[in-house]
Parts: C-alpha cells; structure tokens; sequence
C-alpha cells in the first residue's frame, strides 16, 4: 500500500513540476499557478499540444523519463515480508505431507513435552514413551501438527489460549507455525490464534498464549531425537553422477 501512496506523490510532483515548464513556454504562460491547477493538467496540456514548442516537448519528454524510473526505483524497493507471511498461513493440500519423530526439549522446565492425553506438560524424561511426538508439516516446512505417538492426541491450543489435547487433529487449534529463532531455538506459533505461543514455566505447566511472547524462554525449545533412535533417522545423501557403464547381462546356467 505504500508504494500506491509514492506513486500518487510522485504523479502530483512531476505534474506541478511539469505544469511549471508548460507555463513558461506554452501560449497560456502567465494565467497558471504550479500547484493551484494540477486538476486542469490534463485539458491544458491537450490544449498546447495543438501548436507545441521544440522547448516544451523536450522537457516533458525528459519529464516523462524521470517519472518513469522513480516508479521503477519503487517497485524494486517492495517489501515482500507480508506476502510470505500470509503464504507461510495458507495450507498446502498438494504436497507431500512429511513425518518425523522427536521430542521436545523445553528451554525452561529442563525437560520434554508430553502429551498424556488431554493433558498437556513438559516434565518428560529423555526418551519417555510420551514425550516421543510425531511432526507431520501441514506445509513446506512451516505448519505442523503434532501428535503424541502412545496416546495419539494432537497437541492443541484453544481459544482462551490452554494448551490441550485432542483425539482429531484436524482443526486449525492444533495447527502450529515452526519458527526458528536467531538463538538457534524453535518456537510454536498458534496458526490460527497469531501472537499466542506454546509456553511451559520452570515446572513444567503450560502456559496461556496471551501470556506468551516469541522472546521469552517460556517458548522456546530444542529438537531431539528419542533416546536410542537417532540411527532410525537416515541422513540425506547426494547421488553422484558417473558415466554410463555398460549393462551386463546374467548368465544363466544350461
């Protein structure tokens, strides 16, 4: 929006400035005030294009030019920030959805969360059945449900912003926006409430998301893999390409 509110700024700059040109040396110089008759620009350029001076067409030539590169500088200057933001909100039903598991460590509590059903705490040991969640991203990697894997309760927050669980996962209370922060920590966004995030305190009891900000401790937390499941995770490896080799056939027997 802001680059429309420039746009109008410059169009009223260029056409004061170019009005001011016109009066100096088209027929009716004299009878305008730069400023005052920018509204009539239009009727009375039109009107002196009729017998136009070399001076008069230079200048609105180079006027012209100028107001098209100020343009040009504007659009190269547009933030894009809002727009992937509201891309990060929407849903994505075509891709692949992907599956992973770990638990989460609290930055504050010492400890990881689990979802004991419709209970929510972050007093679980390393490698505790219940603290042993799985991620599945609802986008590229930004929107993720999760789920308790031993009592297969999503993890969800409601409207007054307690965090519960909840057998269908299919509700955008429990849907969560996975930010990475500069600490190298990664924070809970609710997805459908913006601002509220899952926070634990120091024993372990959830906190409200009203009561929850991206900068505090209370919401930030680690991503380990259970105790002695680390090797179930397969690293990425890259194929090298080599040069064709020639099939050899088997050779059967008889």
């Amino acid at each position: 929006m802001w680059v429309r509110k420039d746009i109008l700024h410059l169009i009223e700059f260029w056409g004061t400035a170019a009005l001011a040109v016109l009066a100096a040396f088209a027929p009716w110089r004299g009878s305008l005030r730069p400023g005052a008759e920018f509204r009539r620009l239009p009727a009375l350029i039109s009107s002196s294009l009729a017998a136009p001076s070399a001076c008069t067409c230079l200048c609105l030539h180079f006027l012209l030019l100028c107001f098209q590169v100020q343009v040009l500088a504007a659009e190269e200057n547009v933030d894009f920030r809002i727009h992937v933001e509201n891309q990060t909100r929407a849903r994505d039903d075509v891709s692949r959805k992907q599956l992973r598991l770990y638990q989460l460590y609290s930055r504050t509590s010492g400890k990881h969360i689990q979802v004991l059903g419709r209970r929510i705490s972050a007093r679980g040991e390393d490698g505790d059945k219940y603290a042993q969640l799985l991620v599945e991203t609802d986008t590229f990697g930004s929107q993720v449900r999760i789920k308790g894997k031993e009592t297969e309760f999503y993890l969800c927050m409601n409207r007054k912003g307690k965090l519960v669980g909840k057998p269908d996962g299919t509700s955008k209370e429990c849907v969560f926006i996975e930010k990475v922060l500069e600490n190298n920590y990664t924070a809970l966004m609710s997805a459908k409430y913006s601002g509220w995030y899952v926070g634990f305190t120091k024993k372990g009891r959830p906190r409200k998301g009203p009561k929850t900000r991206e900068n505090q401790q209370d919401v930030h937390f680690m991503k380990r893999y259970p105790k002695g499941q680390a090797e179930l995770q397969k690293p990425f490896k890259y194929t090298t390409v080599t040069k064709r080799s020639r099939r050899i056939r088997p050779t059967h027997p008889g």
